[in-house]
């Protein structure tokens, strides 16, 4: 893993989400790791973290250009019944990779809410605060590390519990 700044090399996507992770004035570190992970268990073990502390970023569609964002630990999955309680819906579902980007700028595995095309809703898991996380951060193989209570509090996330153990 090397640290990023301002690299010439950066994508678009990990610009982005850069510049909206320094504007929301978060303490953070961005990792680029220097070979790809096969597995979530293999990315946690190239940041020195567990796969709980992994928290991906998952659209779900709730109807027609609606999404939402969903912070979800690298441990456990999303519990379709708890999610549609809490949205107060009938029916979800996971949007196809190229609706995925479109409604977020990003490419699927790259997902995150900083410096995403449209400020979706977002929902972090009722396990993510507390601790110090590593989230996608634009691109493929680049991370951002933070405190869970940050991303809450500055994304403006409910907390409520929607996932069950993987």
């Amino acid at each position: 893993m090397t640290d990023i700044g301002r690299a010439a090399d950066e994508s678009d996507g990990a610009r982005r989400a850069r510049e909206a992770i320094e504007a929301s004035g978060i303490e953070h570190r961005i990792l680029v790791s220097t070979e790809p992970a096969r597995s979530l268990a293999e990315a946690a073990r190239q940041r020195g973290i567990e796969p709980r502390d992994i928290v991906k970023t998952l659209v779900v569609r709730r109807g027609p250009g609606d999404h939402v964002f969903v912070l979800v630990p690298g441990d456990r999955e999303i519990s379709w019944p708890k999610l549609r309680s809490h949205l107060g819906v009938n029916r979800l579902s996971m949007p196809p990779a190229d609706q995925a980007q479109e409604a977020t700028g990003y490419e699927r595995g790259t997902i995150t809410p900083f410096g995403s095309s449209t400020a979706w809703p977002v929902i972090a898991d009722a396990t993510v605060p507390g601790r110090t996380i590593s989230m996608g951060a634009g691109a493929h193989g680049t991370s951002v590390t933070v405190a869970a209570d940050d991303v809450v509090r500055i994304l403006g996330a409910d907390v409520v519990d929607v996932t069950d153990p993987a």
